[in-house]
């Protein structure tokens, strides 16, 4: 009897993919930054160049209208740091930076309790969203007729049995608080939807796991809401320091920056385009830029955006 062997007929060895042309794999390549082109011929276009000449602006003594340049060195940077009334109107926005702190408390305290179920809620949405929508000169224009003497302001004040002779934007300190308020009012729409997009994609399940025990709302708000929307609570302070220091629309149009209300962008723009001094209007946007980014950098240093995982 003759031993036979069982053999298993290999698998056949698949061929291996032909290497595609090289033109297909160029193109391959090339597809993505096709696709970027446009975006970033328009990003250097209208933000790095105009970055690039302001910072060489800086160094001359251009008068925005003459069609020679005359280099100055860092004589513009030394005149801006020398001169305090250039960088007194830094205290300004002090004014708006409490402003900042008391419109991110609100939006964050509206956004919390319209996140649960409220009869009207979204009625009370659209109306807290509803000011970011309006334009920003409209805005200032209709609170100059709010805040002028005998203005809407007073005839309100006046049918309460208060008969007021002050004037909202004639003193430095009611002017620049009654303009804080008016940027809180323009900007709470945009806090409060970012925090309410934030707290609404937490996941339902904590909140039902966290009533199940005991944790009542303040509870609930402290360890759960907190954590969750904090990369958003980080994003709107940085927002709103930046837009503390560039404070600029609402000033400009109802005051021009008259009684003590003069913001470090209106002094910039002033000096450009009033007293034709633009090499040292561009140091100082430069000098503004730099700060905004120190004080977002040193924001990111003290408070990092650590991510907190609910689940």
């Amino acid at each position: 009897m003759t031993d036979t062997t069982a053999r298993t007929a290999a698998p056949p060895v698949a061929a291996a993919p032909a290497p595609a042309p090289r033109r297909a794999r160029v193109r391959r390549g090339l597809t993505p930054w096709l696709f970027l082109l446009a975006p970033l011929a328009l990003l250097i276009t209208f933000t790095y160049a105009p970055v690039a000449n302001m910072v060489a602006y800086s160094f001359t003594d251009w008068d925005g209208v003459s069609p020679e340049l005359r280099y100055t060195g860092a004589h513009n940077y030394a005149e801006l740091f020398t001169r305090p009334e250039l960088f007194e109107v830094f205290f300004v926005s002090g004014y708006y930076l409490a402003a900042s702190a008391v419109q991110i408390a609100a939006a964050l305290y509206f956004a919390t309790v319209l996140s649960f179920d409220v009869r009207f809620r979204n009625f009370f949405k659209g109306v807290l969203f509803f000011p970011y929508l309006i334009n920003g000169v409209a805005i200032g224009f209709v609170f100059l007729y709010f805040f002028q003497d005998g203005g809407t302001l007073d005839s309100v004040l006046a049918l309460f049995g208060h008969h007021s002779s002050h004037a909202w934007l004639g003193t430095p300190v009611s002017a620049n608080t009654s303009l804080a308020g008016v940027s809180v009012w323009r900007y709470l729409g945009l806090n409060f939807v970012l925090f309410l997009g934030a707290i609404q994609s937490i996941p339902g399940e904590l909140y039902e796991a966290a009533e199940l025990d005991g944790a009542n709302r303040r509870q609930q708000f402290r360890h759960i809401i907190v954590p969750g929307i904090k990369p958003v609570l980080t994003l709107t302070v940085i927002l709103s320091v930046s837009g503390s220091l560039a404070a600029f629309e609402i000033p400009y149009i109802m005051t021009g920056g008259a009684t003590g209300t003069e913001t470090f962008v209106i002094q910039t723009v002033k000096l450009a385009f009033q007293f034709n001094k633009t090499g040292l209007a561009s140091a100082a946007a430069l000098v503004l830029l730099l700060i905004v980014l120190a004080a977002t950098w040193a924001q990111r240093r003290l408070v990092p955006d650590d991510r907190v995982d609910l689940v």
